[in-house]
């Protein structure tokens, strides 16, 4: 099965959700002032952590693809998976946002980062094993030690945030963070492929 019709589906799908959640920041009404825009101070920090939320998904989706050889009909359904996931990203940022980071809001915002995370490693998990211990993805990630931290990391927050949901807006900054930093892991290892 061809793999660029995956890519198209998901490339475009990713490009909605971010149009939504862009979508989601209303402009003030008032003054001609600066002061209006006090009040979507918490949607604009909401909106900026998810967009480079979905950017990190994004940019791991695409490398993780470029590595891939054979597409199966569980691969198609693993990524729809993912997307549904990452489809009601746009929700709980509007909500979390809205709500000024209130308890109820960055635990919802916490699980639905949690099955994004879930669903992408099942996806990666159905990859390589389609296409082989030995496949350019199998070995770039290795040990995969950020998909493994990501969950726990997740899973702290999601608890914290009934007691002080900033330490869980902190979490979820920080794995942002983690994943931010440029991982150069598939693409080292699809350059040793092509230099073969």
């Amino acid at each position: 099965m061809n793999k660029s019709r995956l890519e198209a589906f998901s490339d475009g799908v990713i490009a909605i959700i971010i149009t939504i959640m862009v979508l989601e920041i209303k402009v003030p009404h008032g003054d001609n002032n600066f002061d209006a825009l006090i009040p979507l101070v918490p949607v604009f920090l909401s909106y900026v952590l998810s967009f480079i939320y979905i950017g990190i998904y994004w940019n791991n989706h695409h490398h993780m693809l470029q590595s891939t050889k054979i597409v199966s009909g569980g691969i198609l359904w693993a990524n729809l998976h993912l997307l549904f996931w990452l489809s009601l990203v746009p929700f709980v940022t509007a909500w979390m946002g809205e709500n000024h980071f209130s308890p109820a809001t960055v635990t919802l915002y916490g699980v639905i980062l949690l099955m994004a995370a879930i669903a992408y490693w099942i996806l990666q998990t159905l990859i390589i094993s389609k296409n082989g211990k030995d496949s350019a993805l199998a070995v770039a990630v290795g040990k995969d030690w950020k998909g493994k931290l990501s969950p726990v990391l997740y899973i702290t927050a999601i608890l914290a945030s009934f007691y002080v949901p900033l330490v869980s807006g902190c979490i979820y900054v920080l794995v942002a963070l983690i994943w931010l930093i440029p991982d150069t892991r598939i693409e080292r290892t699809l350059e040793k492929n092509t230099h073969r």
